[in-house]
């Protein structure tokens, strides 16, 4: 589990390889990742943007931003969490994955909230510090 405070707002990940998708002769390698969203904090917070950072073993990197995460955009009151499951895949069978949430308060006030640098290795292949 990777996990990362800001401003009160914990993001843990947990990245899971999956082979029954996975075709390494063809190099597709995917993954899933799960992800925890705590408000700690004392402020209601709405998730409004994404930005992921994707990079595989050789250094290629991809980039993903859009709005909310699995089609919701979740209000987290204090105390609140939201988790949701999604997915990714590789060229490579190892990479890894970080980025940053936008928030939004109720007084309209915007901050980033970042998201873990976490691993993808395929647990077959010799485990590397990225």
């Amino acid at each position: 589990m990777f996990s990362e405070t800001t401003r009160a707002i914990t993001v843990s990940v947990r990245p899971e390889y999956l082979e029954d998708q996975s075709d390494p002769e063809e190099n597709r390698y995917v993954w899933a990742y799960h992800v925890r969203i705590e408000n700690r904090g004392e402020q209601t917070v709405q998730l409004l943007t994404r930005y992921w950072r994707i990079t595989d073993a050789f250094g290629r990197t991809q980039e993903v931003r859009g709005p909310g995460v699995v089609g919701e955009q979740p209000v987290l009151e204090p105390g609140d969490s939201f988790e949701y499951t999604s997915g990714t895949p590789l060229n490579t069978p190892s990479g890894f994955m970080g980025g940053a949430y936008q928030m939004e308060t109720g007084t309209g006030e915007q901050f980033d909230v970042a998201i873990p640098d976490f691993s993808l290795d395929r647990p077959q292949e010799n485990c590397r510090l990225h």
